[in-house]
């Protein structure tokens, strides 16, 4: 690998999933200011609300969120449509 193309703060970092607490080690140069204990060491934590072990689309757990009815609103015009 290519000697002094990093960044200074390239380092490891724990990404944190909130949404299930699944956790992750990486090396990334963002900034944060917590720690974390993973795998018997300390390194500083990101917080994600979503990662691919969360995400529908990953899961296969997709979810029908409804908003206003218009989830409703369109099926009911598809089923006049499709008549």
């Amino acid at each position: 690998m290519k000697q002094g193309i990093h960044p200074e703060n390239y380092r490891p970092v724990v990404f944190k999933d909130m949404s299930n607490g699944d956790m992750f080690l990486s090396r990334s140069t963002c900034k944060t200011t917590e720690t974390v204990e993973f795998e018997g060491q300390e390194y500083p934590v990101v917080k994600l609300e979503i990662s691919s072990s969360s995400h529908p689309f990953y899961t296969g757990k997709s979810k029908l969120v409804d908003t206003a009815g218009r989830v409703d609103k369109f099926m009911s015009r598809y089923a006049k449509s499709r008549k």
